[in-house]
C-alpha cells in the first residue's frame, strides 16, 4: 500500500540553563552567605562578649563573698594575736568569730559548686582553711606561739585574696578600673587588719619583740603602697569615701595608737590599752569593708549593664541576621517574580498568538471572513522594559508571520482554484474523447482494431481517475453521480476497470449487498486508489486479492498485497494520511493515493486502515457504515434481459466504461477493460478478471433495466471475439 519516510528526528533541544528564579537564587546566595558568615562572626564575638559579662557578674559576686571571709578571717586572726599576746579579754569574742568565719566559709562554697576557672580556683584557696581546726586547738589550749600562728592566718588570707578571677582581662575599661581599684583596697584593708592583729598582740605584751618593729614598718608601708594604688584606679566618689574613712574619730585614734608604737622601736614598754586600740582599729577596717561593698557593687552595676549590652547587641545581630536572611528571600522572590511572571504572561501570551490567535486570523483572512491583523501582544502589568522590548518584538513577528501566512493562504487558494479548473478542463477533454473513442469503437469492424481502441478507452478511463483525484484533493466535487443502487461485486469491478494491471487481481469471496448510488463513484474511486497502490507496490508476478465481509451492519472490503510491507511507523503516518490529515501540497507526490482515499473517506463517513497482512504485505480495510448500504428493495425493478429489435455487430456495441453519467437521461454504463483477443485463449481459464459491458439505461420516469447486447452469430475469430464480449459471464475466477 506504499511505504512512508521516517519520521523526521526532531533535534534535542539544548541544555536547560535553568529558571530566572533559580538564577536569582545563585546570583544572591554568595553575598548572602557572605552577610551572614559575618554576621554570624559579630554574633559569636557578642555572644561571647555576653559570657565574659556574665561570668564577670559572677566573679565580682564571688569576689566579694570571699573579700568578706577575708574580713572574718582577719578578724579572728586579730582575736587569736591577742589572746595569744596575753590578752584573754578576748577568748569570750573569739568563740562567736570563728562561728561567723565557719559560716562565711560555707557561702563561698555554695557560689563556687557550680565550677568554672574562677571558681576552682578559689575551691583550691578555701581548701587551704582546713587546718584552722588544729591551730584553733592550739590557741584554746594554750600551747600555740603567736608569731606561727599569726603567720598561718596571714598566709590563707593571702591566699584568697591573691585569687585570680580573670577580671583584669575584660575588654571593657571601666570594669578593669574598678577591679584594679577593689583589689588595691583589698591589699590595702589586708595590711590594716594585719597591723590590727600585729599591734594587738604588740600592746598585749607591752612591747616588741626581736624584729617584730620591723614587720610592723613593712605593714605600715604595705598599706600606704596599696592605698597610694587605689588612688590611682578609684573614681572621685570612690576617694572622698576613702578620706573620709580615714578622716574619722575611730581612724584619728588607730593613727595615735600607730604613732606610738613607731615611737616605741627603741624597745621601750608600751603601756597602751589593747582593747581601745583594737576597736579603734575594727571601726576602720569596717568601714574599708564598706568602701569596698561600694566598689563591689559598683564593679557588679558595670558587669551586668555589659550584660545588658552584650544581650541587647546579640538579639539585635540575631534580629539582624534574620531580618537580612528574611530580606535577601524576600528581594530574591521580588526580583525572580518581577522578571519571571511577566516573562511567564508573555511566554502564554506567545503561546496563545502561535496557537489560537494567529491561525485563527490567518483562517478568516483566507476564508474572506474578516482581512483584520490579530490583536497586538498584550504587555504584562509591571512589566519591565526589557519585556516591552520583548512584546514589540513579538509584534512585529506575529505581524510578519501574518503577512506571510496570508499571502500563503492566498496562493494556496488561488492553486487550489487553478488545480480545480484544470481539472475540469481536463475531465471535459477526456469526456470528449470517451466519446469520440466510442465512436471509433462502433466504426471499427476488425478485431485487433477495436481491441486497440478499447485499451485506448481503458487509458482514457484511468486519466479520467487522475483528473477526479485531482478535483478530490481540491475539494471540488466530481460530476459524476449514480442514479440506483449497485451492487458491491459491480462497485468492485468498476474501480478494478480503472487500473493498469487489472489483471494481477483477484476478487474472492464477496458477499452480496447493495451500495447507494449517492457514494457509488466514491467508494469504486476510493477502491482503485487502494487496489493500484497494492499493484505498484507489490512484485510484478504478485497478485492483489479484494475480499467483502458483512460484518454485523457494516461492510468490510479487504485488499490485501504480496509486497514487502511497511514498518510500524510507515503504516501510522499512512493511516494519518488515510484519515485526512495533512497537507497534500507540501507532501511527496508517491502519497498523493493516500490524500484522495484520505479526502473521500472523510467526507462519506467511511473507515480506511492500513495493518500488516498476516504473511507478507499490507491489507487495506475499508469500512462502510450502514448508511451507504441499500436494501435490496431499495432498487425499483428486478433488472431483467432486454435483447434489442435486431442484432449489432461487433463495431457497433456500446464501448466499455466505467461509471459515466453527464445526463441523468444518457445510458450509465458499468464495464470492466476489454479481455484479450481471440489468439490469446490461455487467458481464457487462468482465473483473472474477464471484460464485460453492463448498461444500465435509466430514462426519465422508466425503471433501471440491465441489458446487454446479442452475440452474433458465425463461426469467425471477430464473431467469437464479440460473442466473448457480449458474454452475460460477469467474473470468472478458478
Amino acid at each position: 500500500m506504499g511505504t512512508a519516510p521516517a519520521a523526521a528526528a526532531v533535534p534535542a533541544p539544548a541544555g536547560s540553563g535553568g529558571t530566572i528564579r533559580r538564577r536569582v537564587v545563585r546570583t544572591l546566595t554568595l553575598p548572602v552567605a557572605a552577610v551572614l558568615v559575618l554576621l554570624g562572626v559579630i554574633t559569636v564575638i557578642e555572644v561571647d562578649n555576653y559570657r565574659t559579662a556574665a561570668a564577670s557578674a559572677r566573679a565580682v559576686t564571688l569576689v566579694l563573698a570571699v573579700q568578706d571571709l577575708v574580713q572574718e578571717l582577719q578578724t579572728e586572726r586579730g582575736l587569736t594575736a591577742g589572746l595569744l599576746g596575753g590578752n584573754v579579754g578576748f577568748k569570750a569574742e573569739l568563740g562567736p568569730e570563728r562561728k561567723r568565719v565557719d559560716a562565711q566559709r560555707a557561702k563561698v562554697e555554695d557560689l563556687i559548686a557550680s565550677g568554672g576557672v574562677a571558681q576552682d580556683r578559689v575551691a583550691k584557696a578555701v581548701r587551704q582553711l582546713d587546718g584552722l581546726a588544729g591551730v584553733r586547738a592550739g590557741t584554746d589550749a594554750g600551747a600555740a606561739d603567736r608569731a606561727p600562728t599569726f603567720a598561718f592566718y596571714t598566709g590563707r588570707i593571702a591566699e584568697l585574696s591573691n585569687v585570680d578571677y580573670g577580671l583584669d582581662s575584660s575588654a571593657d575599661p571601666a570594669l578593669r578600673r574598678g577591679v584594679s581599684a577593689l583589689e588595691a583596697l583589698g591589699d590595702a584593708k589586708e595590711s590594716t587588719a594585719q597591723k590590727r592583729a600585729f599591734l594587738n598582740g604588740v600592746f598585749s605584751a607591752s612591747g616588741f619583740q626581736d624584729n617584730e618593729f620591723l614587720q610592723f614598718v613593712t605593714m605600715r608601708s604595705a598599706e600606704d603602697s596599696a592605698l597610694a594604688t587605689f588612688g590611682r584606679y578609684a573614681t572621685d566618689t570612690q576617694l572622698k569615701a576613702r578620706d573620709y574613712v580615714f578622716n574619722t574619730g575611730a581612724a584619728q585614734t588607730a593613727a595615735y595608737f600607730e604613732d606610738v608604737a613607731l615611737k616605741a622601736g627603741d624597745g621601750r614598754n608600751l603601756q597602751v590599752n589593747p582593747q581601745s586600740w583594737w576597736s579603734s582599729q575594727t571601726t576602720v577596717l569596717d568601714d574599708l569593708r564598706q568602701l569596698q561593698q561600694h566598689v563591689g557593687s559598683v564593679i557588679r552595676a558595670r558587669a551586668a549593664t555589659l550584660q545588658d549590652q552584650a544581650s541587647t547587641r546579640m538579639g539585635l545581630l540575631i534580629g539582624a541576621v534574620i531580618l537580612c536572611f528574611a530580606g535577601s528571600v524576600y528581594l530574591a522572590t521580588v526580583a525572580s517574580r518581577s522578571i519571571a511572571r511577566p516573562l511567564a504572561t508573555l511566554a502564554n501570551e506567545a503561546n496563545r498568538l502561535a496557537g489560537v490567535q494567529l491561525p485563527e486570523a490567518v483562517r478568516r483572512a483566507t476564508a474572506g471572513d474578516d482581512d483584520a491583523p490579530p490583536p497586538t501582544v498584550r504587555i504584562p502589568a509591571g512589566a519591565s522594559d526589557e519585556v516591552r522590548l520583548v512584546a514589540d518584538a513579538l509584534d512585529r513577528v506575529q505581524a510578519t508571520a501574518y503577512s506571510l501566512a496570508t499571502e500563503q493562504a492566498m496562493l494556496r487558494r488561488s492553486t487550489t482554484e487553478s488545480l480545480a479548473n484544470l481539472g475540469r478542463r481536463n475531465q471535459n477533454l477526456l469526456r470528449r474523447q470517451l466519446g469520440f473513442i466510442t465512436s471509433l469503437e462502433r466504426e471499427e469492424s476488425d478485431p485487433t482494431g477495436l481491441a486497440n481502441l478499447f485499451e485506448l478507452d481503458h487509458l482514457a478511463t484511468r486519466m479520467r481517475r487522475n483528473a477526479e483525484s485531482l478535483l478530490v484533493l481540491v475539494g471540488a466535487a466530481s460530476p459524476r453521480q449514480w442514479s440506483e443502487p449497485l451492487p458491491i461485486a459491480d462497485v468492485i469491478r468498476a474501480a478494478v476497470s480503472e487500473v493498469e494491471e487489472y489483471r494481477r487481481v483477484q476478487l474472492r469471496r464477496v458477499d452480496e449487498t447493495l451500495v447507494a448510488g449517492a457514494v457509488v463513484s466514491g467508494v469504486a474511486h476510493m477502491l482503485a486508489e487502494l487496489v493500484e497502490n497494492g499493484l505498484a507496490f507489490s512484485p510484478p508476478d504478485a497478485d492483489v486479492e479484494i475480499q467483502g465481509r458483512r460484518i454485523g451492519e457494516n461492510y468490510l472490503i479487504a485488499i490485501t498485497d504480496q509486497g514487502i510491507g511497511m514498518s510500524h511507523a510507515d503504516i501510522e503516518m499512512a493511516n494519518q494520511r488515510l484519515r485526512g490529515e495533512g497537507d497534500f501540497i507540501t507532501a511527496p507526490t508517491r502519497f498523493l493515493g493516500h490524500y484522495v482515499v484520505g479526502r473521500l473517506a472523510t467526507d462519506m463517513g467511511i473507515d480506511v486502515q492500513l495493518a500488516p497482512s498476516p504473511v507478507t504485505g499490507v491489507t487495506a480495510r475499508i469500512v462502510l457504515p450502514p448508511s451507504m448500504l441499500a436494501n435490496p428493495g431499495s432498487v425499483t425493478a428486478t433488472p431483467q434481459r432486454m435483447a434489442p429489435a435486431t442484432p449489432e455487430p461487433v463495431h457497433s456495441m456500446e464501448r466499455p466504461r466505467a461509471l459515466e453519467s453527464s445526463d441523468p437521461a444518457v445510458t450509465q454504463v458499468l464495464t470492466l477493460p476489454p479481455i484479450e483477443p481471440p489468439n490469446d485463449p490461455p487467458h481464457a481459464t487462468d482465473g483473472r478478471i474477464r471484460p464485460t459491458t453492463i448498461e444500465y439505461v435509466t430514462a426519465a420516469g422508466s425503471p433501471a433495466v440491465r441489458t446487454q447486447p446479442a452475440a452474433p452469430t458465425g463461426n469467425s475469430s471477430a464473431a467469437r471475439y464479440e460473442a466473448a464480449m457480449t458474454s452475460s459471464t460477469l467474473l470468472v475466477v478458478e
